[in-house]
């Protein structure tokens, strides 16, 4: 379990191709300074397991369902990701509940910035369409944000200096995915009610 606040920007630094998976290498000081083996690191939204820690860079192995239904499949070695460590029970939830599930992918509509902060409107996969509220908690690779703004088809929201500065949502263009992993919550009361009807 993670809060969606992101301890640190780390680096790709090996890729190795395997039949239905990949082994990948992250490059994080800060969050593999008390990793061990088994330990889960955030990356981008994805919750990983360590299986190898060896000077401030983790190797994780990752499955074919995780690169098809997330950004991952898409790295190669350089590229950079969010990386947070996974939540102590004695932590302040600055964020929110964030599994590390991802549900899907969108992909940066628009980027507009204002004085203070800037709006990124974000396509969002029909089948996650309603689970997104405004106002609600929205995951956009693996960092915990806040919707302003929702239609259908779409979602916005707002990205202080500081997030744009300590995370890749600032770099990102337009045309480019992002993971999204929605509130829990909303799929467990969609299941109950579902049960009851």
């Amino acid at each position: 379990m993670f809060t969606g606040i992101v301890e640190e920007l780390g680096e790709v630094t090996g890729w190795q191709d395997l039949p239905d998976a990949a082994r990948i290498t992250v490059r994080g000081p800060l969050v593999t300074s008390d990793a061990g083996h088994g330990d889960s690191i955030c990356v981008s939204g994805v919750c990983l397991t360590v299986v190898d820690n060896v000077d401030g860079a983790f190797t994780a192995d990752v499955m074919r369902e995780t690169l098809q239904r997330s950004s991952l499949g898409a790295l190669s070695i350089g590229s950079v990701v969010n990386l947070e460590r996974a939540v102590r029970l004695q932590d302040r939830l600055g964020g929110h509940l964030v599994q590390g599930h991802v549900d899907g992918t969108g992909e940066i509509v628009s980027k507009s910035p204002s004085e203070h902060w800037t709006v990124v409107r974000v396509s969002v996969p029909l089948e996650l369409d309603r689970y997104v509220v405004e106002k609600g908690s929205i995951t956009l690779d693996g960092v915990s944000l806040t919707v302003m703004a929702v239609q259908p088809g779409w979602l916005e929201v707002s990205l202080i200096p500081t997030t744009l500065a300590l995370t890749t949502l600032g770099a990102k263009q337009p045309g480019e995915p992002v993971n999204l992993e929605v509130d829990i919550t909303a799929k467990y009361v969609e299941k109950l009610l579902a049960a009851r009807a």
